[in-house]
């Protein structure tokens, strides 16, 4: 499903606005990123998929404020912690606009075949190449399917990271078997959306380590 490259790529990254913590969490092993802006202390949290009091109590030690919720496509792993983090910090969920089948239909995030049946109702529905910002973060939306028909990466251009979630893993591809997946897509997806970007963007994908473009040009298979 994902595969991993020497050493951890990222660590001592150090980006000029931002900080960015990752949490692995849960049984899929789901990378869960807090972005915060180091001047406002705002911050986005992306894909938050399991284990909420982990994830509150890193970020009240941060001491920063949540602005929101990004979701990358809305499998259950992806989406386990949004409704405490949603009350909790009393913030919006935002995804992109095709997920919404996905999100609200628990056959289709999987969640009903991993014994664990939840929906969730985005607040906020981005559309492809849109800009938004949180706390003087601009993050520029792209629409990425392949994975699910509503995968969404989120992209950091000033900083140079990208937020792949489950299109685009080091040396590897999400796959494309479940609901709304397509291979063809998926490839269409990173050729013409993640492979134009510049080459030293970080990627920091769903699940496994973090890696840059440069490196899943010349060596994913996928």
């Amino acid at each position: 499903m994902w595969s991993g490259r020497q050493g951890d790529f990222a660590q001592g990254i150090k980006m000029k606005n931002i900080q960015i913590e990752t949490l692995v969490l849960g049984s899929m092993a789901v990378n869960c990123y807090l972005v915060m802006h180091r001047g406002t202390k705002k911050m986005v949290i992306i894909d938050p998929g399991a284990q909420p009091d982990r994830v509150i109590n890193k970020i009240e030690k941060m001491g920063a404020s949540p602005e929101a919720i990004l979701l990358t496509h809305g499998h259950f792993d992806h989406i386990g912690a949004v409704e405490a983090l949603r009350a909790h910090f009393a913030i919006p969920v935002c995804a992109l606009d095709p997920e919404r089948e996905i999100l609200e239909d628990m056959q289709k995030n999987l969640s009903v075949l991993f014994g664990e049946p939840l929906t969730v109702a985005a607040d906020r529905m981005f559309h492809d190449g849109e800009s938004v910002s949180f706390g003087d973060m601009e993050i520029q939306v792209l629409h990425t399917p392949g994975h699910t028909a509503g995968g969404a990466c989120y992209y950091m251009p000033e900083e140079g990271v990208l937020f792949s979630g489950d299109t685009l893993f080091c040396a590897s591809v999400g796959r494309t078997d479940f609901p709304t997946g397509s291979m063809s897509a998926l490839h269409t997806s990173i050729h013409t959306k993640l492979f134009v970007l510049p080459e030293d963007t970080i990627v920091y994908p769903g699940h496994g380590e973090a890696t840059d473009i440069s490196y899943e040009k010349r060596f994913n298979p996928y």
